[in-house]
């Protein structure tokens, strides 16, 4: 290893440099503001090479979370509201973010209040998978409620 054959202490920059190419290898400077800059001997182009291979690797871990959304009508039917419901439940558990929204179309909007008890009701009935990350609110035409799946634990 580099590290063995390299005294550690104080250089003038001349010597450091003299030092790195005796070896074939680079000197790059690690901390500048420090006083005296801090330097280190190594080979440049592999420093680089695992600096990136350690960014994909955090970059690969990351979870991508992608929104589903799930539009109800004020009126939904029983029926529906539950097979909508179980959509839900499996965006929740494969890790999506849920837009779950009733839109209101010409004179429904007189119907709000059910928009907002059936969101609300969806939102009781999704708690163990997934939690609210905002109540339902009117924009527009659409009232929009938004969760977000629990964290789950990996397993290893």
């Amino acid at each position: 290893m580099v590290g063995d054959n390299v005294d550690i202490g104080v250089y003038p920059l001349r010597t450091a440099l003299q030092k790195a190419e005796e070896l074939g290898l680079d000197l790059a400077e690690i901390s500048p503001k420090a006083n005296p800059p801090v330097c280190k001997i190594l080979d440049y182009k592999k420093f680089l090479y695992d600096q990136k291979k350690k960014e994909k690797a955090i970059k690969s871990k990351t979870q991508k979370v992608s929104l589903k959304e799930i539009r109800f009508g004020p009126n939904t039917d029983e029926h529906d509201y539950e097979f909508k419901k179980k959509h839900a439940i499996n965006f929740l558990k494969d890790g999506n973010k849920l837009k779950a929204y009733v839109f209101f179309k010409g004179r429904s909007i007189v119907f709000k209040d059910q928009g907002q008890i059936l969101l609300l009701k969806l939102a009781q009935e999704l708690e163990e998978y997934g939690k609210v990350e905002q109540l339902p609110k009117l924009e527009g035409k659409k009232m929009i409620m938004m969760m977000a799946p629990k964290s789950q634990k990996k397993k290893n």
